[in-house]
């Protein structure tokens, strides 16, 4: 069986994962082989290293080309370039992904972006479905200068909501603010009332954000970014908005082939632009990992292994 390299995780904080030589993973009937290209790691796959579970095989956003067809006949043909969705395993020269959550690349996507696009895209895509029609309405968008909140921004403001987005500083709002969004830096700064609350921090935020929802509004809870559970007090509740909503949500789900063919679409359309912070060669991950944890890019991370345009 013909060997690889992959990133696997060490349980150490400062370098979080090293390279490692395994064998090729061999494809499920409804899988097909793509040498990877891309990938792009995401914020909460570093919480996953912290304490990795045995086995553990980081990797969910992967753009590259197709080596070897599904079996089963399923799927785009040898020599394609695709974005995929993988499971799992997708930080390695090689990934098997189902060909459910693959979408084939036209020639004006290049492998970076569309690596960027996976789980962030499918998270705002799926957010936005689950908030309903945005024409007219005022959304607020916690933790907004990460990868799903760029995509949401850009997204929201084109169906003709007024979005006010919360970053930590001004530099992790320039380019939301450049989507169309109102820009501020703590939710108690957020200038309410706001019909949906696209809520992604937890902790004390979370409450405050609640208190900016109108009557009958709907705060959709999508994350936890600050990793501090949130407390809300129920006569607080009695003072503040009456009859709002609280989703929960998670973007899980497969498959996930048609939600990428759409985000490939509007990115070769102009309609959506990936925020990339960072690119680098995948020598470059675990630093790039590091700083992905403690909020040091904005936007997405995307690192190559070689022969991605």
């Amino acid at each position: 069986m013909a060997g690889m390299r992959r990133l696997i995780p060490t349980g150490d904080a400062a370098r979080p994962v090293a390279f490692a030589e395994v064998p090729q993973p061999v494809p499920e009937p409804g899988e097909a082989l793509i040498k990877v290209e891309a990938f792009a790691p995401n914020r909460g796959e570093t919480f996953l290293l912290e304490n990795p579970r045995p086995g553990l095989l980081p990797g969910k956003d992967v753009a590259g080309l197709v080596v070897q067809a599904a079996a089963d006949g399923s799927g785009p043909g040898i020599g394609t370039r695709v974005v995929g969705h993988p499971p799992l395993g997708g930080w390695a020269e090689y990934a098997a992904v189902p060909t459910h959550s693959l979408a084939v690349l036209p020639d004006s996507v290049g492998t970076v972006r569309a690596a960027a696009l996976p789980l962030a895209g499918i998270t705002a895509l799926r957010l936005l479905r689950t908030a309903g029609s945005l024409a007219g309405r005022r959304v607020l968008l916690t933790g907004a200068s990460g990868g799903v909140g760029h995509y949401v921004t850009e997204l929201a403001v084109a169906a003709g909501a007024e979005l006010t987005a919360v970053t930590a500083t001004p530099a992790r709002g320039e380019r939301l603010a450049e989507l169309g969004a109102e820009v501020v830096h703590e939710v108690a700064a957020a200038r309410g009332p706001f019909d949906v609350v696209l809520e992604s921090t937890g902790g004390p935020d979370l409450p405050v954000a609640l208190s900016k929802t109108r009557p009958g509004g709907t705060l959709v809870w999508f994350g936890q970014a600050s990793r501090t559970p949130a407390t809300l007090d129920f006569f607080q509740l009695l003072g503040g908005p009456e009859r709002v909503t609280i989703r929960h949500f998670h973007y899980a789900g497969a498959p996930y082939g048609d939600d990428l063919a759409t985000l490939v679409r509007l990115v070769e359309r102009g309609r959506l632009h990936p925020e990339i912070g960072r690119t680098a060669g995948w020598a470059e991950t675990a630093a790039t990992l590091v700083d992905l944890r403690e909020r040091r890019i904005r936007g997405k991370a995307v690192l190559l292994t070689g022969g991605a345009r």
